[in-house]
């Protein structure tokens, strides 16, 4: 089920709402039952054998985190039970995300056939595996007290709001929310402005920029240009902005309604002026996780040069390859594995000291080109196109279709491209604050415009699904 979806927004929500706010605020487990059971129902709508995977996680977890909490309290480290979790819940997560690309490789360079029965990807698997061995690492080095309610444990690993596509909550950042929370109106109205908000980006900003994005890579060759397949990339980089930040939006505004306080996952990512400053803006979450709890671990920048590259390179391989099981994205982490250690090692002083529109330029086309890999279906397909972009190839500069892309997608990739920035969203907030009619009209034109735009279309994709 997607937050995106008119039996989200006019069905599954108001019914959860409703029995969630009928129950008496004093009744916080019963509060807590009704949450988790919506959580479970929102999930296997749409994995209805999965979901016994993720429950499978939650008892798992639970269990092994009281069993290291016991070793410790006897005199032990919880050393082996901790890496007897982290084993288990790796070898789950790459058996169903990387088995059909593990043997694909096989076979690739070895030149066998061995055969296999590629399995559908359980949804949000990568997620709520990276916020059940967060809690793990916090019990495992005292961080946290372990979690004695399977109840409140689990709604933590399976809460609907957070569940498909984060942000990744940490145990130790929402525990006392599990406990006890306040919800008040100014808090469900200030969550749902938020949900709505992310609901338009993704609806009217992310599905019309991923249309076009896909129209241009189906374009045939004798239809394409140079000029053309940027068109397509600058569409691809704001669709996955809008797609992505939105849906993390309607999750926090999701979290707000019912009481919980999530962590921000995008800051206008769009404005760095250097790779650095667009993975301290960018998918937050999943960036604190991996500094937090393999950066750090393997000794940071706290060690020599060599050995800082090399947690560099590990570090960035591994987000890769925590998107998608393919060559494209370990070259994708790569990529900008190189460019962290360039930036620096190499060329960051020399970076700082060029004009301010200097900057943003370079970050912005190495995101771009970024972009492709990502958006690729394998590496040769990326390689294919990047080739175009710089000219590669006996295709013009611009053409008719290049014409009619720019004619009838000009307005839309200009107001995405301002949209992007924060200055609307001060204005909005200024505006909503002192006209406070002009906000809420601004809010209900784009709730009726996207539940439209749901009822008539039926291109409604949701990027970050497939990780």
């Amino acid at each position: 089920m997607l937050f995106s979806s008119i039996i989200f927004l006019f069905y599954f929500l108001p019914i959860v709402l409703a029995a969630y706010f009928i129950t008496p605020k004093k009744y916080m487990t019963a509060r807590n039952i009704i949450l988790l059971a919506a959580s479970l129902l929102f999930y296997s709508w749409g994995e209805p054998v999965y979901v016994f995977l993720m429950i499978y996680s939650a008892f798992f977890n639970y269990f092994m985190a009281l069993e290291i909490a016991k070793d410790k309290r006897h005199g032990g480290t919880g050393r082996n039970s901790m890496l007897f979790t982290l084993v288990v819940n790796l070898f789950i997560l790459c058996f169903f995300k990387y088995f059909g690309f593990l043997m694909d490789t096989i076979n690739s360079i070895l030149g066998t056939d061995f055969h296999y029965t590629a399995l559908a990807l359980p949804i949000g698997i990568s997620f709520y595996t990276f916020q059940a061995l967060s809690y793990i690492f916090d019990v495992y080095r005292d961080r946290v007290k372990p979690q004695y309610s399977l109840l409140k444990f689990s709604l933590y690993l399976s809460l609907f709001p957070q569940l498909i596509a984060g942000p990744i909550v940490k145990y130790r950042d929402v525990a006392e929310q599990l406990e006890e929370r306040t919800e008040s109106l100014e808090k469900f109205g200030t969550g749902s402005i938020r949900f709505i908000y992310g609901l338009g980006k993704k609806v009217l900003l992310a599905n019309n920029l991923g249309a076009l994005h896909t129209a241009i890579i189906a374009l045939p060759d004798s239809q394409v240009s140079v000029v053309t397949y940027w068109i397509g990339i600058i569409a691809y980089t704001l669709q996955i902005y809008f797609d992505f930040s939105g849906y993390s939006d309607m999750a926090i505004g999701l979290g707000r309604m019912f009481g919980f306080e999530f962590m921000e996952n995008f800051n206008y990512p769009y404005i760095s002026k250097t790779i650095t400053e667009f993975w301290r803006r960018w998918h937050i979450s999943l960036s604190t996780w991996f500094r937090e709890y393999l950066y750090i671990p393997l000794g940071g920048n706290r060690v020599p040069v060599h050995r800082h590259i090399l947690n560099l390179m590990i570090v960035w391989s591994l987000t890769g390859l925590w998107h998608g099981a393919s060559w494209n994205f370990v070259m994708w982490g790569t990529y900008y594995g190189v460019l962290l250690i360039l930036e620096k090692y190499i060329y960051g002083q020399y970076l700082e000291k060029a004009p301010s529109w200097a900057q943003h330029i370079y970050a912005m086309l190495i995101v771009m080109i970024g972009w492709v890999f990502f958006s690729s279906t394998d590496l040769s397909t990326a390689i294919s196109y990047i080739g175009v972009l710089f000219g590669v190839g006996a295709f013009p500069f611009a053409n008719m279709t290049t014409l009619y892309l720019l004619r009838t997608n000009l307005v839309l990739l200009v107001l995405s491209g301002v949209l992007s920035t924060p200055e609307p969203r001060k204005q909005f907030q200024f505006f909503n604050k002192n006209q406070p009619v002009f906000g809420i009209v601004i809010i209900f034109v784009i709730f009726i415009l996207s539940v439209a735009y749901l009822i008539y279309s039926s291109y409604n994709p949701f990027l970050y699904f497939r990780f």
